[in-house]
C-alpha cells in the first residue's frame, strides 16, 4: 500500500539559480500539500550520512561536496501515492531523459546537479524525513 507522504530536497544548484518559488509552485500545483519546509545548509557530516547508501560509489565525494555548497530546502509533502506521484513529477535523474514539463526537464542542469531529491520508497520517505525533522512528529 502506497503511503501518502514523501520528502524532498530542492538542491543547492536549484537554490543558488533562484527557482526555489517555481519548484514549489509545480509541486503544489501538482496536488501536494507542503507539511513542513526548511531552508537549511548541511554539514560535510550530515551530508555524507544522508547519502551513506552511495558511500562507495566513485561519484560519493563529489555528490556530498555539492551538497554541502550552499543551502537547500527540505520539505515533506503530502498527498495520495505520495512517493510515486512526486517521482514522476521530478522526472528523470538525467534531465536530457526527463519528460517534458517535470521539475528536472524545466529546472536541472545535469546529471550531478538534477535541481531535487525525492524518496524512492515510502520506507525512505519516513527516514529521509526524520533524519531531516527530528523532534516533530511527521509520520
Amino acid at each position: 500500500m502506497s503511503g501518502n507522504r514523501t520528502f524532498t530536497m530542492i538542491k543547492p544548484d536549484a537554490v543558488e539559480s533562484g527557482y526555489i518559488g517555481a519548484i514549489l509552485e509545480k509541486i503544489t500545483s501538482a496536488g501536494f500539500t507542503i507539511k513542513a519546509m526548511k531552508l537549511t545548509q548541511m554539514t560535510y557530516r550530515d551530508a555524507a550520512t544522508f547519502y551513506e547508501v552511495h558511500k562507495e560509489r566513485p561519484f560519493f565525494e563529489e555528490l556530498v561536496t555539492f551538497m554541502t555548497r550552499g543551502p537547500i530546502v527540505a520539505a515533506i509533502l503530502e498527498k495520495d501515492n505520495a512517493v510515486e506521484d512526486f517521482r514522476t513529477l521530478i522526472g528523470a535523474t538525467n534531465p536530457e531523459n526527463a519528460a517534458e514539463g517535470t521539475i528536472r526537464k524545466l529546472f536541472a542542469k545535469s546529471v550531478g546537479e538534477n535541481a531535487v531529491h525525492g524518496s524512492d520508497s515510502d520506507e525512505n520517505a519516513e527516514i529521509e524525513s526524520r533524519f531531516h525533522f527530528s523532534g516533530r512528529e511527521i509520520f
